[in-house]
């Protein structure tokens, strides 16, 4: 709890991993409870402020493993998930975390066709179950379900209902992503002016804009971020937690104590904890994001890194690597083999390039550090065969 009440402080963009809640949602994914442990221990130490543990109520594994995360001596806040509903937050409570989100749906289209309730029975719900929690101290976010497709007025009127109640934050869910990034803006300004309210954004990405929407409602004035690490999440997922860091710091200019250089440990630890592969392309964290093969990019970050490299691979705990492929330059040709010890002049780097283009248009791929030797290999016996007078090469 002290991360938290230290972020609020310093008026600071608070973090929400929800991986061990809404990421174990992800249809398929079940997380052991020494997974669960593990996972909470490496937001811990990274930093997050709040880490949404699970569903208490659920009982059995779930409520023994939410109280052994709790026995640990964190250092951040621990909340525990519950519906409106009073024997929810007590099983909550009984395992000693410091917070409660308690969620209830508040579109009409949920109403009635999922609680198959009135807007008042949510209401009076929300607001018993509420001041249960007020009351035994811990803090609160009211989940509002499905927001982004609710009635604003509705909205308003439920979020200062939340608000008397003893609520410290109103949690807006663009439930199934239906967002976009200037209506988030102008829908969260609005809800601030009229409520007053802390807001944590909680966006899902089924449009592929659940960072984006985030984002937008920061530059709103929100000053919560519900995240998972790797998108983790159902449907489509969540914000991810290391998009949303990075996005901060380097497009936003927040800067924050977060350790991101252990994003890419976690990122690895989740996946496959989840059974979910990391793709090659995922942002901040993907092996892709520092390769570079074409000859134009990869010249450029040899020359100078912040041509085509917005932070440092070490910053997210990744390296750089110079792949050798189609697109690749003589420049690239020539630093992948000082690598092996080889010093290339430019002329040689340009008469292997059709060789090593040839190569991996056959096999569709870029080439192996033992290919592009067995290549440099047999170019030299060329030369040889033809009698061309060739100094020895010269090795670092």
């Amino acid at each position: 709890m002290d991360r938290l009440k230290k972020g609020l402080e310093n008026n600071d963009i608070i973090i929400v991993d929800t991986t061990l809640r809404d990421g174990e949602q992800t249809a398929g994914v079940v997380f052991s409870n020494q997974e669960k442990i593990r996972i909470a221990k490496m937001l811990d130490e990274i930093g997050v402020h709040q880490i949404e543990v699970g569903i208490p109520v659920m009982g059995g594994s779930e409520k023994a493993v939410i109280k052994k995360i709790a026995a640990q001596g964190l250092n951040c806040s621990l909340m525990a998930w519950n519906r409106a509903n009073i024997n929810d937050i007590i099983h909550s409570l009984d395992c000693g975390v410091d917070a409660v989100a308690i969620s209830i749906s508040t579109s009409d289209i949920h109403i009635k066709h999922k609680l198959n309730s009135t807007r008042e029975q949510v209401m009076e719900s929300m607001v018993k179950a509420t001041e249960f929690a007020k009351k035994h101290g811990v803090y609160i976010s009211v989940n509002a379900e499905d927001a982004s497709r609710t009635d604003i007025d509705f909205l308003v009127e439920f979020a200062l209902a939340a608000r008397d109640a003893g609520a410290d934050r109103l949690r807006y869910c663009d439930t199934i992503g239906v967002l976009e990034p200037f209506k988030t803006y102008e829908i969260i300004l609005s809800l601030i002016e009229k409520t007053g309210m802390d807001i944590e954004m909680h966006t899902h990405n089924d449009f592929g804009m659940a960072t984006a929407n985030a984002l937008a409602g920061v530059r709103a004035g929100a000053c919560f971020i519900g995240v998972t690490v790797n998108g983790l999440g159902e449907r489509a997922g969540n914000a991810a937690l290391e998009e949303v860091v990075m996005a901060l710091k380097h497009i936003f200019n927040k800067d924050h104590d977060i350790k991101t250089q252990m994003f890419r440990e976690i990122s690895e630890y989740v996946a496959r904890a989840s059974g979910r592969i990391l793709p090659p392309g995922k942002a901040i964290v993907g092996d892709n994001m520092f390769r570079h093969e074409s000859g134009i990019h990869a010249d450029g970050v040899i020359k100078f890194p912040g041509t085509y490299e917005v932070f440092s691979p070490e910053d997210v705990g990744l390296e750089r690597q110079i792949v050798i492929g189609k697109h690749s330059g003589s420049k690239a040709i020539m630093l992948k083999f000082k690598e092996y010890g080889i010093s290339l002049t430019e002329d040689e780097a340009t008469e292997l390039l059709p060789a090593i283009r040839r190569n991996t248009v056959e096999m569709k791929r870029s080439l192996f550090d033992k290919e592009l030797v067995y290549l440099y290999e047999d170019y030299m016996h060329k030369k040889l065969e033809k009698g061309i007078d060739y100094s020895p090469i010269n090795t670092d």
